[in-house]
């Protein structure tokens, strides 16, 4: 977990990678980095037919990769609205079901690639964009004001690889990640956005980079207490509004106690937006631990999910945390891409191993692969392939569903992945549910199958992507947007997108 990522480019040398073992899927992905945009942003959406269940619709944004933002009037929506091409960005989901996107490694209004510090709104009924804070440039400069007091010129740098998550109050929070605070490095900041006085306010952590945590005791509450810096975290929110937060990585001291170094974490801790106290609730404070799976299905105290960055999260009806896959360590402290399915109580305070393997390939050539199974049927083998960086939500079911990410197909071949999995939690079985099975060749993708925009068709489907984020609207679907792609349509290399995809489970 210690390789530059290629794909961070125009930014400075101190920013360290974020994606260890993709330097040489990278390579062999993004040959055409550095390119201008090859198309504009803002397409006229029209009014798009009813939706039929388990189909894909293109809903805005281009086809085509390296679009620029179209940014418009700060605060007043518009049709030709668009965010630029972008990867790694954050993601929220406001009370009245808007969309809310923040920053990412992309493209800005001239072109420009680095890292961003824009805040978008898109409204699914009128299907515009609304660009509401930040610069429209890359690389902009950062305003912490004073903590804990909101202003109107406060605002986070540009970011990418942060956590986030929606308070009871409709407010947005955000965390850490790799991005610019005054040089490039990792972060440990936490802000807060009240769209009602449309103010950011950082509330927690360091206006520096690459600052060390206070973990204080286990389980115990303190004002001291916050996390390390960190990027690629994951993150979820309780039914009591409280943010926990796991994993990532960052930079701290070398676990063999010379100098400083870049490393995965394992650490789980609780944020309470009551008391404003960090709690350091599971995982070591040291990085590169591996984990500890105890037996498939029971639940132990020392069962605990091995480090790892660019995983995946959800939470379900009952207040469970679960967490998937990511690059990180696997039971024999090999760092591997993981398939490994983990659910974690609040209440017993205990992990449970539930699917997936405990081991796994730090190769390229050679890993664990997915067993797909057939099409839109259940399987107890059934199991997505060890991946990192994909997408996620849970439906109105309690389900799990699971898109993407850089992995391994079915034939072991490593690559970016456009398949769809739906895991019941009831059953514990995984479905295969759309999408490819297979790479087309190592390092490669699947091409996306767009269709017309506004238009539901069976035969629609995303490219294959890594870095996207996503959404669930009140009605139970899914919101894709954005990632970095191989073997975009027509034949085009790899590259940033910012296409906008909804999915009707």
């Amino acid at each position: 977990m210690s390789v530059s990522h290629p794909a961070v480019k125009a930014v400075p040398a101190a920013l360290l990678s974020l994606y260890a073992l993709l330097a040489l899927s990278i390579s062999l992905l993004l040959t055409a980095c550095g390119g201008g945009g090859n198309s504009g942003g803002g397409i006229p959406t029209p009014t798009p037919t009813p939706s039929t269940a388990n189909e894909w619709t293109w809903m805005s944004g281009s086809s085509t990769i390296y679009a620029p933002g179209v940014y418009g009037t700060l605060g007043t929506p518009g049709s030709s609205n668009v965010p630029g091409s972008r990867f790694d960005s954050i993601s929220w989901i406001d009370s009245s079901g808007n969309l809310w996107l923040f920053g990412g490694d992309g493209y800005d209004s001239t072109g420009a690639d680095g890292f961003l510090n824009d805040l978008w709104e898109f409204n699914p009924t009128t299907k515009q964009w609304t660009w509401v804070s930040g610069s429209n440039t890359v690389n902009a400069n950062y305003v912490y004001g004073t903590l804990g007091v909101p202003a109107s010129t406060n605002v986070p740098g540009g970011r990418l690889g942060a956590v986030s998550w929606t308070d009871g109050s409709g407010n947005l929070w955000l965390f850490g990640g790799g991005g610019y605070a005054p040089t490039g490095g990792y972060l440990n900041d936490l802000w807060e956005y009240s769209p009602t006085t449309k103010e950011w306010t950082w509330i927690s952590g360091s206006s520096t980079i690459n600052s060390m945590g206070v973990y204080g005791t286990l389980g115990e509450p303190a004002p001291s207490n916050v996390p390390g810096n960190r990027e690629s975290a994951v993150s979820w929110i309780d039914s009591s509004g409280n943010l926990w937060l796991f994993g990532g990585i960052c930079w701290g001291p070398a676990p063999t106690g010379s100098g400083l170094t870049e490393g995965g974490l394992n650490d789980l801790w609780e944020y309470s937006a009551a008391t404003k106290q960090w709690t350091w609730m599971s995982g070591s404070s040291t990085m590169n631990a591996g984990g500890v799976y105890g037996t498939l299905g029971m639940p132990a105290s020392t069962n605990v999910p091995g480090s790892r960055l660019s995983a995946v999260s959800w939470i379900d009806g009952s207040g469970n945390l679960w967490l998937f896959g990511g690059n990180g360590m696997d039971a024999s402290l090999n760092d591997v891409f993981l398939n490994d399915l983990w659910e974690y109580s609040p209440t017993t305070k205990e992990w449970t191993w539930v699917s997936g393997s405990n081991t796994g390939s730090g190769s390229v050539t050679v890993g664990v692969p997915g067993v797909y199974g057939t099409l839109g049927v259940p399987a107890v083998t059934n199991i997505p392939g060890g991946r990192m960086s994909s997408v996620r939500w849970i439906d109105s079911s309690g389900n799990l569903w699971l898109f993407g990410g850089s992995g391994y197909d079915s034939t072991g071949t490593f690559g970016t992945l456009n398949d769809l999995w739906e895991f019941s939690r009831t059953s514990k079985e995984w479905t295969w549910m759309s999408g490819s099975n297979t790479i087309p060749k190592q390092g490669a993708g699947q091409p996306g199958v767009y269709g017309t925009l506004g238009e539901p068709a069976i035969t629609n489907v995303p490219g294959n992507r890594f870095g996207s984020i996503s959404w669930i609207d009140s009605s139970g679907n899914l919101w894709l947007f954005g990632g970095v792609t191989s073997d975009a349509p027509g034949g085009q290399d790899a590259g940033w997108i910012n296409d906008l995809w909804r999915y009707q489970p």
